[in-house]
């Protein structure tokens, strides 16, 4: 039913659905949505996933290098519409998949304090939250998580 394919930013499923994340972070994050996006910019990721439920794709994430031993995620999103049937999970899990194979022991994330599902989410898959990171330092809107990631190997 749902297919995971690894990609890049390139792809234009990928940014047709960034796109549509955009749109929803602006909405959510008001007049915040600016400094958010600075840190967003979804060109040049080497590492992001579509899902495809079918042929269609219904949701996205990625991560890029933080350090050495760390993966940063981002651009996690699931259509609206097609929620609560554990595609995030699917997503994330691969992600951290990939970037273990990658040799990344550590993931970090940034999610903003409105975005209770997603919040709930990372809590559920073993993401605990930290002091805030880089650029989120000092951001009361920005709450930061990390996992450590067991090697699959």
């Amino acid at each position: 039913m749902f297919s995971l394919k690894r990609t890049t930013s390139d792809n234009s499923d990928f940014n047709t659905l960034v796109a549509q994340l955009d749109d929803y972070l602006a909405i959510l994050d008001g007049e915040d949505h600016a400094f958010y996006a600075q840190f967003n910019k979804s060109n040049l990721l080497k590492n992001a996933l579509v899902c495809y439920e079918n042929t269609i794709p219904v949701g996205i994430g990625a991560y890029k290098e933080y350090d050495e031993k760390t993966a940063e995620m981002k651009r996690m999103f699931v259509l609206p519409k097609h929620r609560n049937k554990g595609i995030a999970t699917l997503i994330l899990n691969e992600l951290e998949n990939w970037a273990t194979e990658e040799n990344y022991s550590i993931s970090l994330l940034e999610t903003g304090c409105l975005q209770h599902e997603a919040i709930a989410l990372y809590k559920k898959l073993g993401y605990t939250i930290i002091e805030n990171f880089g650029q989120y330092a000092g951001v009361e809107n920005s709450i930061c998580m990390k996992k450590n990631l067991i090697s699959k190997k």
